[in-house]
Parts: structure tokens; sequence; C-alpha cells
């Protein structure tokens, strides 16, 4: 389980017309942890929920900054950031987790939509800092609903990226193609927002000549259940460690089948997006619906299933617990 940090809301400011930027700073006497762009936290909210938000913004010391966009199909959580949350209010947090990094490369492009600018804006200043070049490709439904717009084009001398809107003729199904150039070298993808933008980019990406190991992504909603799965059946799932096993019937996820019977589960987000209750599989064939993996790990001789949200094609499943 990750390490549990309180933190206070410094601040709550309008990013665009539907997004509020939240800074934290830190209550103890130790500054809160460092991280790196791509990194997340995982929020808990005094009403019960867990939410996982992405890092952003130039990461100054002992102060976080995430920013939330209000969902019209909220489940809770970003619904009480923007109606609820104060400044001065004191909430627990995650330390940060990085499932998301970026990696040694010659030049970088950079893809987000939506609120997925949030990663990729503090991939940006990262990579400007060190001199790497890049691109930044932010495509938003039109100008007064993105996110960061002013400080990603008033950056100094040069805007840090190119925004498209919709509105204006610019949907990634107009521009993808021509943001998505042939690799060059070293170079490597990385891709943010929700997940039909990101098919589109991985599927324009590899048309284009890129390979797995140089796209990399990160999702804000969780993916859609695969035809033919079986959601709505029932399997077995089986310890390594005891050999118990129980049924997990179509309308219950292992997850929760595992803590009726009393093992315990480090659940964070419950979608299939954070990688907490990531386990190793030692016998089955996974339905993953995880937005976390790259389909190289989930087709991977050694593979990890995400027990908030996976399922089996298998009818029993052997996990590593």
């Amino acid at each position: 389980m990750s390490e549990m940090l309180e933190a206070r809301v410094d601040g709550l400011w309008c990013q665009g017309d539907k997004s509020l930027a939240v800074s934290l700073v830190g209550t103890g006497a130790a500054p809160l942890p460092a991280w790196q762009p791509g990194a997340h936290i995982d929020l808990h909210l005094p009403c019960g929920l867990i939410r996982q938000y992405s890092l952003t913004g130039p990461g100054e010391a002992n102060r976080y900054l995430i920013c939330v966009a209000r969902e019209a199909a909220s489940r809770g959580g970003s619904r009480y950031i923007h109606d609820t949350l104060r400044p001065g209010q004191r909430l627990m947090i995650s330390a940060p987790r990085n499932l998301f990094p970026l990696h040694p490369a010659g030049r970088v492009l950079l893809l987000a939509a939506g609120i997925g600018i949030t990663p990729l804006y503090a991939m940006a200043l990262r990579l400007k800092a060190a001199g790497t070049p890049f691109e930044l490709h932010y495509f938003v439904k039109s100008r007064r609903s993105a996110a960061f717009i002013a400080e990603l084009l008033e950056s100094g001398s040069e805007a840090l990226c190119t925004v498209h809107c919709s509105d204006e003729g610019g949907s990634p199904r107009h521009r993808l193609a021509q943001a998505i150039t042939a690799p060059q070298g070293e170079q490597h993808l990385y891709a943010c927002g929700p997940q039909g933008f990101m098919t589109a980019v991985a599927e324009t990406a590899r048309a284009k000549g890129w390979v797995a190991d140089q796209i990399h992504s990160e999702a804000f909603q969780p993916v859609a259940p695969t035809a033919g799965g079986s959601q709505d059946g029932t399997f077995t799932v089986k310890l390594g460690s005891t050999g118990e096993r129980w049924p997990v019937p179509g309308n219950k996820s292992i997850a929760q089948v595992l803590m009726e019977n009393g093992v315990a589960v480090p659940l964070s987000c419950e979608m299939g997006l954070c990688g907490a209750c990531l386990t190793p599989v030692i016998d089955g064939i996974i339905d993953h619906r995880d937005t976390v993996q790259s389909e190289q790990e989930k087709t991977a001789p050694t593979q990890h299933i995400a027990l908030c949200c996976s399922r089996s094609h298998s009818g029993e499943i052997v996990i590593d617990l």
C-alpha cells in the first residue's frame, strides 16, 4: 500500500470552463516526496472516495498541482472537488506513483486530449528544461475548455504546444495523421486522454511505422468490456499460496470476491487505471480490461491481472496470493 501523507489545499482556480486546478502543500515537518513527470497521487476525499490524479506543472518543492475536470457522469469525485473542496481543507494523499514515466529519447512526441494534458504539461516542461526536442499537440473541443492554455502558449519566447480545437476544424479525426509523422531515430510517443483518442493515436502511429516499445499511454477512463468476454459468466479464482478457490460471478469483480472471503486486496481506483491491485498470475487465460499495462505486458510469458476489473477466459485462474 502507498504511504499516506497529509496535505492542505493551498489554492483552487479555474482552468478553462470545466476544469479546476488544485494546489496541495505538505503539512508535516518533512517536505512532500519529489516526483517525476507522469506520476500520479491518490486523493482520499472526505466523502469516502479515493481518486487518482496526475501531478502537473513545474514541480515546486513541497507542493503538488493537480487539475480535475468536471465530469457529467461523475461517480462523485470530480463533483466533490468542484462543489465542496475549499482552500485550507486538509486531505490524505498517497505518495506519488509513476506508471507513465518519460524514457530517454532523442526526440519526443506528446499527444493530449482534454484533461489528458495534465501529465503531458509536466513532461513538456521537463523536456524543455533538459533541452530535449519535442512536440506537444493538445486536442480540445474549444479553446475555452482547454486547461493550462495560457501557460502552454505563453511560455517564454516560444509556445510549448500546438492547440487543435474541434470547433475550429481541428478534431483528432482531421489532425492526428498530420501530428503523427514517421518516427525519427530514438523517438518516443506519449498519449493521454479518453480511450477512443488513445485507440486512434495507437492505430495512426502504427500505420506511420511506430513500434510498441515507442508508444506510451495513460487513459482517464476505463476500457469498455471486450465483446465475447466472460463478464456475464462465472469462473473460479484460486489462491496459489493456499489452494483456496471461490467462484467469481458476472456481477462481481475478483477483488470483491477475495475481500468477501477475508483476502486483503490493495484497491485504489477500482477501474483498472492505477495498477494498485496488479497481481501475478500462475495459471489461466486473462481477459485483460485495465489500461495500466501495455499490450506487450498483457501478452508476456509472466502476466499480471488487475483484480478490480479484469476477468478470465478460462474456467479457473490461479493468482500468486
